[in-house]
């Protein structure tokens, strides 16, 4: 039996999916309501298994492997679980050099 997962989002984390949308919908609303929307299908489907999910590499490589990340291109999401709990805690563009971002992030 597949494990239910509840998923919360942290502040920043709502704030990228924003500023997402806001990007993309300079250019196409209707892309940008699509985009956010399957974000959050994703994470929130019955079939998101998160602890299926790669521990993020650039973190890794530092020996933090408490974050993991599902792609849905060209986003990364990226989340912590404890217990039954998912927070996903950044979205960002992957074609991006994510370490800084993730560091000060993600080690405040």
């Amino acid at each position: 039996m597949r494990k239910k997962f509840r998923v919360n989002w942290a502040g920043p984390a709502r704030l990228d999916l924003i500023d997402i949308s806001e990007f993309i919908a300079e250019k196409s609303p209707t892309s940008a309501l699509k985009s956010v929307k399957k974000i959050r299908e994703r994470v929130s489907s019955p079939y998101f298994e998160p602890e299926r999910c790669r521990v993020v590499p650039e973190l890794a490589n530092q020996g933090i492997t408490k974050y993991r990340e599902l792609i849905i291109s060209p986003w990364r999401i990226i989340f912590e679980i404890d217990d039954k709990t998912v927070l996903i805690v950044v979205v960002a563009d992957g074609r991006r050099n994510l370490e800084d971002l993730l560091f000060k992030r993600l080690l405040r």
